[in-house]
């Protein structure tokens, strides 16, 4: 990334802070930034601060004389391989929306014709104001990508989205954006409605024991955020899974796989799915028929204890069957994770739970360093018009794909 340069545009609000750590992470990995900074940041934050950090001057003013007798805002605006805004406020977002230009912020995004990366930050109640949504539809038209914003506690007391999402979330975002990521293609995507489940789940034995496996929820992670990304409303149902939640999600925890089960399909006949379900959690196939009220302990000289399972309600099929009248999604989507025959299990799974597409990986290399619990993931996707070897990507590459799998799906099928 030498040799790289981001336009870091700092908006008003109390965010404003997390973008000296946004900046101090690209700065890491080797990307120049040049900050520009409102009127109303600096009520928050100080040029001072970031020109220290960056080693670079600081922007603020539109009618600088040094700076606009060479046209300083055209310079801005065209010399940055991106442009960040971070945070976005309701105001900036505006501004952006309705081509306003009356400071210098608004002006260089006006005038550039670099890719432009914003991450949202602002009062629940704002972030969710038909407004703000009409104005958000328009920059996604335009091209503008968005991250977040990301679901908790405010400033301002509330509870809510609005929250800008973590600086290395964001870094992480731009990176992909400079290393050749295409801007997600979200026509297909904006507006729609998503159910993703994740992780694995625990079957309880007693209180302090459980059924469960290596699933870490990593890849359940990534689609989600790779669909929000892209516009999609997504209601995201987990079990216990070590990995941290996705941003921009409606999160709904759960333990067991019934549990898991009951939310999913609140989720469908809430309206929450309607257009894509995704079933990326390990559930468990069994769970014990009987769950002890206090820990099982060992009796002198006993050598083996007997288990008895019951089997667990199958998600997907159940989902997949459903009457598309009655709210079956558009798309429904499994995961398979196989230790052998991967390909020929995969394709008899598909048939019998009679999901769209069903996506392979092989598991069978285990938690170090394998696909479950891993960082990455190779995957054939197998749907009933043929099958993609997809390469080995990072869990994230992954859910990028899928997710322009399925953008080009739902085209056609609009």
């Amino acid at each position: 990334m030498a040799g790289r340069r981001v336009l870091l545009i700092v908006g008003g609000g109390i965010a404003a802070f997390k973008a000296l750590e946004t900046a101090r992470l690209l700065l890491g990995r080797g990307v120049a930034i040049t900050p520009l900074l409102t009127k109303a940041a600096q009520q928050f934050v100080t040029p001072l601060s970031f020109t220290a950090l960056t080693r670079n001057k600081t922007f603020t003013e539109l009618f600088e004389p040094t700076a606009e007798a060479e046209m300083g805002h055209i310079e801005l605006s065209r010399s940055a391989d991106l442009i960040l805004v971070a945070p976005a406020t309701a105001d900036l977002m505006a501004k952006m929306a309705t081509g306003r230009a009356d400071d210098l912020a608004s002006t260089t995004l006006l005038a550039t014709d670099a890719p432009i990366l914003i991450a949202p930050a602002m009062n629940v109640r704002m972030w969710e104001h038909p407004a703000t949504g009409r104005n958000l539809a328009q920059l996604r038209a335009d091209g503008v990508g968005v991250i977040g914003p990301d679901q908790g506690d405010m400033a301002c007391g509330e509870y809510g989205f609005g929250r800008m999402v973590e600086p290395s979330m964001i870094a992480d975002a731009v990176m992909r954006r400079l290393e050749g990521g295409a801007a997600p293609d979200s026509s297909a995507l904006a507006g729609r409605r998503a159910l993703i489940t994740s992780g694995p789940t625990r079957e309880p034995i007693d209180p302090v024991r459980y059924v469960s496996n290596h699933s870490s929820g990593k890849q359940g992670v990534a689609i989600a955020e790779a669909l929000a990304e892209r516009g999609v409303d997504v209601t995201f149902v987990t079990g216990p899974a070590e990995h941290a939640k996705p941003f921009g999600c409606r999160i709904k925890n759960v333990e067991s796989a019934r549990q898991m089960r009951d939310a999913a399909i609140s989720a469908l006949e809430q309206g929450a799915a309607r257009d894509i379900a995704i079933f990326a959690a390990a559930v468990a196939d069994w769970a014990p028929l009987q769950t002890a009220a206090t820990k099982l302990k060992k009796t002198p000289g006993q050598t083996s204890m007997s288990l008895e399972l019951g089997q667990n309600p199958d998600i997907l099929a159940e989902i997949a069957q459903w009457d598309p009248a009655a709210g079956r999604p558009k798309l429904v989507i499994g995961f398979a994770a196989e230790t052998n025959d991967v390909l020929e299990n995969a394709r008899t799974k598909r048939k019998r739970k009679g999901c769209d597409w069903l996506v392979a990986n092989d598991v069978s290399t285990g938690p170090a360093g394998g696909v479950m619990g891993g960082d990455e993931n190779e995957a054939t996707l197998i749907t009933a018009a043929g099958e993609e070897q997809w390469p080995r990507l990072s869990k994230r590459g992954t859910a990028d794909r899928l997710a322009d799998r399925i953008s080009q799906e739902l085209a056609k099928q609009a």
